[in-house]
């Protein structure tokens, strides 16, 4: 039997496909195999090289969810670690638009709870559902308490009353907060949206203050499963200040019943002064224990002017009037205001004539009443005169003559030097925003003349600020140590372990341990023989000096009082300055109101701080606030009405425009002790 031949199964396509044709296909059909074979390799080399990255994009574009963990901002706290300022943590209503609407049933009941719960008015949820159905995310409400928080978990785990709440979940936050409200209000600060210092210790710590948000996130990963990542949040640093609370609520005290008690008696509708402020410091150390202004302002409400103006005055005001006055409210007297400090200037002059061995401390001089300087004649606040005195007299007694004639004998070269080193016209490199520049406000040694010279000597014709002065007399009775002033002395982390230390930085030396002897001893004469008598404390043993500044323009009527002084004698501890800028009363010129706000204040702050008393007293001897002393004779009259000073020019002809200071090397060269 024959072989049958096998037929060929592909036969037809020979027929439908030419050989030519069959050649094409084969070469097609090679080039998308090697195609395949180098998209394969592309993708081997992708998912080797780079597969992580491509990963994260297809997860970014899969849904998940994610939220803020908040950090909490640091705590600032007074010098024994009562806290003045801190977040307390609440909580934000955050609703998932798109899961309420995901079913009809949730709708109702998740608007009832966060009407009822929450206080969330209904029209406003039908309008986000109306506008924004598909949004994950809408604040409803922010500072939510804690109480609510709870009310809202109760009703939440009720999933059997509850079972269509859907939606609502509450985000953690922190509401910042001041447990004293306007105590410190200068030097604390508050913050604003994001926590954002605004001023004092708030703004200027900030960074340290402020820590870093965390996150958690949710979503898919390649094998659908989902993930949750957590970011933990790194909370911020506590600042601890040198501010003592017991001692800033006296200092207030104090200033509040003051300005109570001279509000409207000269000036009606207006408060008992322009300002009063009061600075108390450790001169061996230059720490602020106390600082404090009036008015001040509540820190849980700073932008609050209902307590110096009328609703009709604020209805009255435009948006940029109350922002100006708010400013005006905000400002910080002891840091960002200037004036001129009049008679507590003079033992800065005497001290320059010391050291530069101008002045011996045995000359003498007599006092007429006024002194004949260029074209001009400068009275002494005493028209009558003093007549005969010592250095000590003439310091005890304020008189200007003398001073004029001490300020002639040091010469324009060194009393402009002296100012320099003592910290007037430069910046104290104090740790609060805000600190004023003075350099155009004091002369130098060309643009100062004889005249200017001899207002200058006993404070007038230039500018300080307080702090510009509690520092530079800070060293004139600490043996002449010039510490740069500062409120913080420490910085902590949250669990209070000490990352940094806010030691006591001298910079420079002023005068000679003899000079600050020799000063101090001038000083107590003030207290016991001199103007300072009305602050004296019984029991302790103080030095000190009065100033009043008649302010521009001459002749208005307007004074700055002011007394600066320090106790013990011996090592002084502590340094207090109080000024009274424009007193409610019938004459501002005199200085029994700042010698009796002094002398409350004082009663008050040395038993408190453990000032050593005078040798025989204690602490439960000392005296209390003299009320109701006569009005003393002033000791600042204008020296002559045709005098113009000239400092403040409008055109700046003195103003040094190429002043460049150079502190180390004033203080070079000073005698050494």
């Amino acid at each position: 039997m024959a072989k049958r031949k096998r037929k060929n199964r592909f036969q037809f396509l020979t027929k439908k496909f030419p050989k030519r044709m069959q050649k094409k296909l084969v070469m097609l059909f090679m080039a998308i195999i090697l195609a395949f074979i180098v998209l394969v390799g592309r993708i081997t080399y992708i998912n080797a090289s780079k597969g992580n990255k491509y990963t994260k994009i297809v997860l970014d574009q899969q849904e998940y969810d994610s939220r803020v963990i908040p950090y909490k901002r640091g705590d600032i706290v007074d010098r024994n670690g009562t806290k003045i300022a801190t977040s307390e943590r609440v909580y934000n209503v955050i609703l998932d638009v798109n899961v309420m609407v995901s079913d009809d049933d949730y709708i109702e009941p998740t608007i009832k709870v966060l009407e009822d719960c929450f206080g969330i008015k209904e029209s406003e949820i039908r309008t986000l559902i109306k506008e924004k159905p598909e949004s994950r995310y809408e604040i409803l409400a922010k500072g939510v308490s804690y109480e609510k928080a709870k009310e809202f978990e109760a009703i939440e785990e009720d999933k059997k009353k509850n079972p269509n709440v859907k939606g609502i979940w509450l985000e953690d936050d922190y509401n910042r907060s001041y447990p004293y409200n306007s105590l410190a209000s200068d030097v604390v600060g508050f913050t604003v949206s994001g926590n954002q210092g605004a001023v004092g210790i708030e703004s200027a710590y900030n960074a340290i203050l402020n820590g870093t948000d965390g996150r958690e996130y949710g979503y898919f990963d390649s094998k659908s499963t989902v993930e949750r990542t957590v970011k933990p949040a790194k909370n911020g640093s506590t600042v601890v200040s040198t501010i003592d609370m017991t001692l800033q609520s006296i200092v207030e005290q104090s200033i509040r019943e003051f300005n109570e008690a001279h509000t409207g008696q000269e000036r009606e509708g207006e408060p008992g002064s322009k300002n009063t402020a009061v600075i108390i410091m450790n001169p061996n150390t230059g720490e602020i224990l106390a600082e404090a202004s009036y008015p001040n302002f509540d820190l849980n409400n700073p932008r609050d002017l209902t307590g110096l103006y009328s609703e009709e005055q604020l209805k009255e005001m435009s948006d940029d009037e109350q922002l100006e006055a708010m400013n005006a409210l905000w400002r910080n007297f002891c840091v960002s205001d200037a004036f001129e400090p009049g008679s507590t200037a003079k033992p800065f002059t005497v001290a320059a004539g010391l050291e530069t061995g101008a002045l011996k401390g045995d000359e003498n001089y007599v006092c007429g009443g006024y002194l004949h300087v260029g074209d001009y004649d400068i009275h002494c606040h005493l028209r009558t005169g003093h007549g005969p005195e010592t250095v000590e007299q003439a310091v005890a007694n304020s008189c200007n003559v003398a001073l004029m004639q001490m300020a002639e004998s040091i010469g324009i070269k060194d009393f402009t030097r002296y100012q320099h080193i003592f910290g007037f016209g430069e910046y104290t490199g104090i740790d609060l925003p805000g600190e004023a520049s003075t350099s155009p406000l004091v002369y130098t040694e060309e643009t100062m003349g004889i005249t200017d010279l001899a207002t200058n000597s006993f404070g007038q014709g230039f500018n300080v600020t307080m702090t510009q002065m509690a520092a530079a007399f800070s060293s004139l009775v600490n043996g002449g140590y010039y510490y740069e002033p500062h409120v913080v002395k420490q910085i902590q982390d949250e669990s209070g372990k000490v990352i940094e230390t806010k030691d006591p930085v001298l910079l420079r030396k002023t005068v000679s341990s003899e000079t600050s002897t020799t000063v101090k001893q001038y000083m107590k004469a003030v207290m016991t023989t001199g103007t300072g008598q009305g602050a004296a404390v019984e029991g302790y043993d103080i030095g000190g000096k009065t100033g009043t500044a008649e302010k521009l323009p001459r002749d208005q009527g307007k004074y700055l009082l002011s007394f600066i002084g320090y106790a013990p004698q011996e090592n002084p501890e502590v340094v207090v300055y109080v000024v009274i800028d424009e007193p409610n009363v019938p004459d501002q010129s005199t200085s029994t109101y700042v010698l009796e706000l002094s002398n409350k204040i004082m009663a008050q702050a040395f038993p408190y701080l453990g000032i050593t008393t005078m040798e025989g007293y204690t602490a439960a001897t000392v005296g209390t606030v003299q009320e109701g002393t006569q009005p003393q004779q002033t000791e600042y009259e204008n020296f002559d009405s045709a005098y113009e000073d000239t400092y403040d020019n409008a055109d700046g002809s003195y103003i040094d425009e190429n002043y460049n200071p150079d502190l180390d090397d004033w203080a070079a060269g000073q005698p050494t002790e």
